[in-house]
């Protein structure tokens, strides 16, 4: 269909990582193994705390939560990838387009909620340990992951509606392996000032707001820390969050990096490689956090283990 002497898009093509050509066999399996590593953990971890009455409480609900969004994050970008590394010349229709970026918003925005609570859990259990049954029951629990995806919900339609809603003619190559949100909106055909506004919008409601909030938390649980009396006291209660801690900073860290650096999107190639460690590196490491760090999951999975396993 034409407007004029313009082509409507129907379909672009996904350039990724064709620049390197000697390098996406090794990449492909790369990101497959890292794939199946990230898969078989967070599912793991899924299975403890379903399966394991000692890992029943609030934190290890969000947890059971956080390693199933990681999964659907992953999902949403790495098996298009794979494919795509196979490709001469990968190509992603309009509409497929549209579905993973409003996914890959929903499942990022989701696990930065997640993340948030989580933090509160914390902040809850350490600085009021006495009213912690009350601020972090069932319900309480239930309403703070359904808000979480519900802000997921929110970016991704938010994102869609500023993104694919502008007109597409002509220049269909996205500089990426995924249909991120900044590469898009540079190919659209008119202005994209209140696509940039939504982004910016989305940024700040649902990724920095979280962050400040997190650090709000840590900041009364560092404040809490520093008043217990023995250094003993004080490792005991700051390893209780060092895992939630070390996952924190390596998911906003990486997409600090990535989205809010003043020369985001000037070079083509770096936004690649962050975007290629924060969609399929960094997943990986939440199960081996929570799993090599935390000895009620290590505890847990030994239980396991000797009842299936190893019970004569």
């Amino acid at each position: 269909m034409g407007d004029g002497n313009r082509t409507t898009v129907t379909e672009f093509i996904l350039l990724g990582f064709s620049g390197f050509r000697s390098l996406q066999g090794p990449l492909f399996w790369g990101v497959l193994c890292i794939y199946l590593v990230t898969l078989l953990g967070n599912s793991l971890i899924i299975l403890l705390t379903l399966a394991d009455p000692t890992l029943h409480s609030p934190m290890y609900f969000f947890l059971r939560h956080f390693s199933m969004v990681e999964i659907l994050y992953t999902t949403t970008i790495v098996p298009r990838m794979l494919a795509d590394l196979l490709s001469s010349c990968p190509t992603i229709p309009l509409a497929s387009c549209f579905t993973q970026l409003y996914f890959f918003a929903l499942f990022g925005i989701a696990e930065c909620c997640l993340l948030t609570t989580m933090a509160y859990d914390r902040y809850a259990a350490i600085c009021r340990p006495l009213h912690y049954g009350t601020l972090m029951n069932r319900g309480a629990c239930a309403h703070m992951v359904g808000a979480s995806y519900l802000m997921g919900v929110i970016a991704g339609t938010t994102h869609s509606i500023c993104i694919f809603t502008l007109p597409f003619h002509s220049a269909n190559t996205i500089h990426h392996f995924l249909c991120d949100i900044l590469p898009v909106l540079r190919l659209a055909s008119a202005s994209t000032f209140w696509g940039e506004v939504g982004n910016l919008g989305v940024t700040v409601a649902f990724i920095l707001t979280p962050f400040l909030l997190i650090i709000a938390s840590y900041a009364c649980i560092l404040a809490t820390i520093l008043g217990v009396a023995t250094s003993q006291g004080r490792r005991k209660v700051f390893s209780t969050c060092s895992s939630h801690l070390f996952v924190v900073m390596l998911f906003f860290g990486t997409g600090t990096v990535a989205y809010m650096r003043p020369w985001a999107g000037s070079s083509q190639d770096a936004d690649q490689i962050l975007a290629l460690f924060y969609t399929v590196v960094t997943p990986m490491f939440n199960p081996f956090v929570y799993t090599l760090r935390n000895k009620e999951v290590t505890g847990a999975m030994r239980r396991l283990v000797k009842k299936y396993l190893w019970s004569p």
